[in-house]
């Protein structure tokens, strides 16, 4: 996977983790960047267009939350990755980081090798660019531009949202497991939970506002209409 030139904004008030996660990111060829608080990751969020955010939930300022909610408002950052770094363990802190639009999260204290992991499998997930657009009744989902159309109306999904619609849209009337969901959208080197598949459902059926996921009880989810 090429990294070059990727740019990468880091932002935590523990220079200790920035430095870390500094040095181990640009091992990996990426371009690095720091913000020490909230109001300065939106500001070189702004000055940079970052391709990838690494944001601490609890920073001064704004929180990594208030930060997220800011950027995925406006069209410019909505293809972003943004990671949120947590020391929070409770389960409603990592849903309430997913349902703001990020990416992925990392608990604390940080493995360097976990989180470029993490960052890597963002990257190949995102670059992908040999799926073609699909049309399924009154939808259509262009994976190259990530724009879904409803009723020739866009809608704006998050970058997961968006993968997770793509893969059941993929093969309509197919039900997916819960493993195979995990497996495709969020790949084998990342641990989420099986929660965090529901909640990104429930956001997309939310916004595309009509019935077309639906549920099989204790084995998985199909797309129909």
């Amino acid at each position: 996977m090429e990294t070059k030139g990727k740019k990468v904004l880091i932002a935590d008030d523990e220079p200790d983790i920035l430095e870390i996660i500094g040095y181990n990111l640009t091992r990996e060829g990426y371009e690095i960047y720091t913000a020490k608080d909230g109001d300065e990751a939106l500001q070189k969020a702004k000055q940079l267009s970052p391709d990838l955010i690494v944001l601490d939930i609890m920073m001064p300022r704004k929180t990594g939350v208030e930060v997220c909610q800011t950027l995925r408002a406006q069209p410019a950052f909505q293809d972003t990755l943004i990671i949120f770094l947590t020391a929070l363990s409770d389960e409603a802190s990592h849903i309430k980081g997913l349902e703001t639009g990020a990416d992925d999260y990392v608990n604390k204290p940080i493995s360097p090798k976990v989180l470029v992991s993490r960052v890597n499998a963002l990257f190949r997930r995102h670059n992908k660019e040999d799926e073609k657009t699909l049309k399924v009744g009154n939808i259509s989902i262009d994976p190259i531009k990530f724009v879904v159309m409803v009723d020739n109306e866009e809608v704006t999904l998050a970058k997961k949202e968006f993968e997770l619609l793509y893969l059941l849209a993929s093969r309509p009337g197919r039900v997916f497991l819960r493993n195979e969901i995990l497996s495709q959208v969020w790949g084998t080197d990342v641990i989420v939970g099986d929660r965090t598949i529901d909640v990104h459902i429930r956001k997309i059926r939310q916004k595309l506002g009509i019935d077309c996921i639906t549920t099989v009880k204790g084995v998985g989810y199909k797309f129909e209409i």
